[in-house]
């Protein structure tokens, strides 16, 4: 296997330089397979959720480094609020490293109705969406707008951990790629 590429100072928070791991990804190209999981709250159990689950859907990925810090609190929020705009075909994942647990507890706390997805189990995630921060384990801080047929629509990688990112142009691109009526 070849070794995956690093990208030094793609980030930073409070003056920390931060290393990113993964190929930065660029609209048009075919959006990588996930496996990640989410707690099932009726049953108790993990459930793996994978891209292919959702096929023929648009699905936007909110990524951040962790549902327990404040800027991914209040963006994850924004993200719920803002679901309800959207057309019906349209999916909203917020994706951390939090385990599936942590991210059910949040959820219910906050009142959040989006699926949360954890990628604590292997940094594969990461490395495919280009955004494990080498330093902290974590998940920088993207979005991802992934069209029906799994092609990138959309991507912003947010290199100052602690600003938002452009809700706009993301909610721009998911509209254009499921223009159906609400």
């Amino acid at each position: 296997m070849t070794s995956t590429q690093e990208r030094p100072s793609a980030a930073h928070e409070l003056g920390e330089q931060l290393t990113i791991v993964g190929r930065a990804l660029h609209v048009g190209e075919a959006a990588p397979d996930f496996a990640l999981e989410a707690l099932d709250t009726v049953s108790g159990s993990v459930r793996v959720v994978r891209l292919s689950d959702s096929a023929g859907r648009v699905r936007v990925l909110n990524v951040v480094n962790s549902l327990d810090t404040p800027v991914c609190d209040l963006e994850t929020r924004h993200w719920d609020a803002l679901r309800a705009d959207l057309p019906r075909n349209v999916d909203i994942y917020t994706i951390s490293m939090d385990l599936p647990f942590a991210q059910a507890r949040w959820c219910g706390a906050a009142g959040v109705g989006l699926l949360a997805l954890s990628a604590h189990k292997d940094d594969a995630f990461g490395r495919a969406y280009g955004v494990l921060v080498k330093e902290w384990r974590l998940l920088q801080r993207a979005v991802f707008v992934i069209t029906s047929d799994d092609r990138l629509a959309h991507v912003e990688y947010v290199a100052d951990q602690m600003a938002e990112p452009d809700y706009e142009a993301a909610i721009a691109a998911a509209r254009a790629a499921a223009p159906s009526p609400h």
